[in-house]
């Protein structure tokens, strides 16, 4: 019993904040991760790439970026994801970045939540990201259109974001 060897888990496995399974498998894709994460007001999204000194945030956007640009709604709602996920897109195909695999985290994988709006987003923006159609929310929500101030500025910040182009 004196020599017996025992195995710790990760210290941020032990937590639980992170899935080592999960990233492994997608650090094996060799392409940059698009994470989404919410917070209790906001989402970010970033596209981080792993090197073999840890992660490196290549590009990154949050909810705050789109506030700036005029959007008047609430930061974690449907409609403000995808504006995020297509500022983010839009700064990583300024920087060359064409391919991406989404990052969930622990997050469970629900229908129609604010994950799937920000990689709406990031498909819109351009970059190629695998993924299931089923997943997305409805038009109507990522438009805004069931929300009092969202709707109004949803076309105005998203015009910003893509400056003209379509």
């Amino acid at each position: 019993m004196r020599n017996r060897r025992v195995l710790v888990p990760y210290k941020r496995k032990k937590q639980g904040k992170t899935d080592y399974k999960k990233r492994l498998t997608l650090l094996k894709s060799k392409k940059p991760r698009l994470v989404v994460r919410k917070s209790l007001k906001n989402i970010s999204v970033q596209i981080i790439d792993y090197k073999g000194q840890g992660d490196v945030v290549l590009v990154s956007a949050t909810s705050k970026e789109i506030i700036k640009k005029g959007w008047q709604g609430y930061g974690r709602n449907v409609t403000a994801a995808y504006l995020v996920g297509l500022l983010c897109g839009i700064k990583a195909q300024e920087k060359g970045i064409k391919e991406v695999v989404l990052d969930s985290g622990l997050y469970v994988s629900t229908n129609g939540s604010v994950i799937y709006a920000a990689l709406k987003g990031a498909l819109d923006s351009g970059l190629n990201v695998p993924h299931s159609d089923v997943h997305f929310p409805t038009e109507e929500r990522i438009k805004g259109t069931h929300l009092k101030k969202g709707a109004d500025s949803f076309e105005k910040v998203k015009t910003s974001i893509l400056g003209g182009k379509k």
